[in-house]
């Protein structure tokens, strides 16, 4: 049916590119391309042995403009799936602007110079696409992506009006490792020591980082993997679901971490070693997160041995014919299940196979105008359905647990 180009062969690249040619009636043409070429390499004889299906690959930097829409014209796809770097996105945006291809992203751009994210700069192309008739689609992972899916669907089917929403990201998995990231380090490391943020009656609420004594936290009980310490952080959907959500009187974001993991996150800080601005050494400047990033296992790595699940999901209060009501939609995905059927852990999975689903939604043109758009102002039905059919299905319950005020 359609030709797709995936940037991006990390973690996250080699589940899309697995998931997508699982589908040849929808994705005819795959071609994933990354400066890296040869773990696109790697991942086109793995797709080989699995599916005995061959993808194209090719060699491109994603910040070089001209490269870009260079490669695009060459293979000609319908859609460019960005599953490269967030500082990428909006060098591919211009790209597939100047080549008149569409655009899906799993995350929002962040600057390389500062440690914090917002999706006002890619609103800001919000008339360049639709003046040319193009569709960029943003967050299109599992949180973001999912998480806002499970709001407006919600919303459309659930409830009359949403007032709150917590979503809970709980990763119950082990990889062996004294310390590792799931994703890119630079970027989860950037994330997660950041101040954090949510969202009041309008307002923005500011919060200290995890990592600091007076961090908002408190224990859950997930389903099957039972009770886990949960904090408050600050994550992009919330800034888009405030938006777009309407009723929300609050909405909050909550994540998972092992107390081993913040030990030793607390020590690179303390040392400095989680600093993006660059330092003096032997007459170079180095940036000390850019350095440790070499030195901590590659999150695509982590799958050989990665146990346990995670569970993310939101909990959604609102009214329904004039009463409240609370229900809990969340999805458990086990990382030696992914792991075998696409050689990646389950956080990669989890984000990897939205975005082919949302690339497919694109392809059929069952999302299909212009402009750019969070997944929450989409018709939510046919990914819903997907998601169940793709590997990662979701529940629903009635939720009669308490929250932290």
């Amino acid at each position: 049916m359609g030709r797709v180009l995936i940037v991006g062969a990390g973690g996250v690249g080699r589940v899309v590119a697995h998931k997508c040619a699982q589908i040849p009636e929808v994705f005819a043409e795959i071609m994933l391309a990354s400066r890296n070429v040869s773990k696109c390499e790697e991942i086109k004889r793995e797709i080989k042995a699995k599916t005995g299906r061959e993808i194209k690959v090719a060699e491109v930097d994603a910040d070089a403009v001209p490269e870009l829409v260079a490669l695009i014209k060459k293979f000609n796809p319908e859609l460019v799936v960005n599953v490269a770097l967030p500082y990428q996105d909006l060098k591919i945006m211009d790209a597939c602007l100047e080549a008149g291809v569409n655009y899906l992203d799993t995350a929002n751009y962040e600057s390389p110079d500062v440690a914090h994210f917002e999706y006002s700069q890619q609103w800001a192309y919000r008339d360049k696409f639709r003046r040319n008739g193009l569709m960029a689609v943003l967050g299109c992972g599992f949180d973001p992506g999912v998480s806002n899916l499970f709001c407006s669907y919600a919303l459309k089917h659930l409830f009359d009006e949403i007032n709150y929403v917590d979503i809970l990201d709980c990763n119950a998995g082990s990889h062996g490792y004294p310390f590792a990231t799931n994703f890119n380090p630079e970027i989860n490391i950037r994330e997660v020591t950041q101040a954090v943020r949510y969202w009041v009656d309008g307002k923005v609420i500011e919060t200290p980082p995890i990592l600091d004594p007076k961090s908002i936290h408190f224990s859950f009980d997930y389903p099957v993997v039972g009770p886990m310490e949960s904090y408050l952080l600050y994550h992009e959907e919330l800034e888009s679901l405030a938006a777009n959500i309407k009723g929300l009187k609050r909405i909050r974001f909550w994540m998972t971490f092992s107390e081993s993991y913040l030990t030793h996150l607390r020590v690179l800080r303390n040392i400095g070693m989680t600093r993006i601005d660059g330092v003096d050494y032997e007459g170079k400047k180095v940036v000390p997160l850019k350095f440790l990033k070499l030195l901590l296992p590659d999150p695509a790595t982590l799958g050989t041995n990665y146990t346990g699940k995670t569970v993310i999901g939101d909990i959604i209060t609102g009214l329904k014919d004039g009463k409240r009501k609370s229900v809990y939609i969340y999805n458990i995905c086990d990382h030696a299940e992914s792991f075998r059927e696409v050689g990646a852990q389950a956080v990669s999975y989890t984000t990897g196979v939205p975005a082919m689903i949302g690339a497919m939604m694109m392809l059929k043109g069952i999302w299909k105008d212009a402009g750019v758009f969070n997944i929450e102002q989409l018709d939510p039905d046919a990914f819903m359905e997907a998601l169940n059919r793709y590997g990662l299905p979701w529940q629903q319950v009635e939720f009669t647990g308490k929250l932290p005020d």
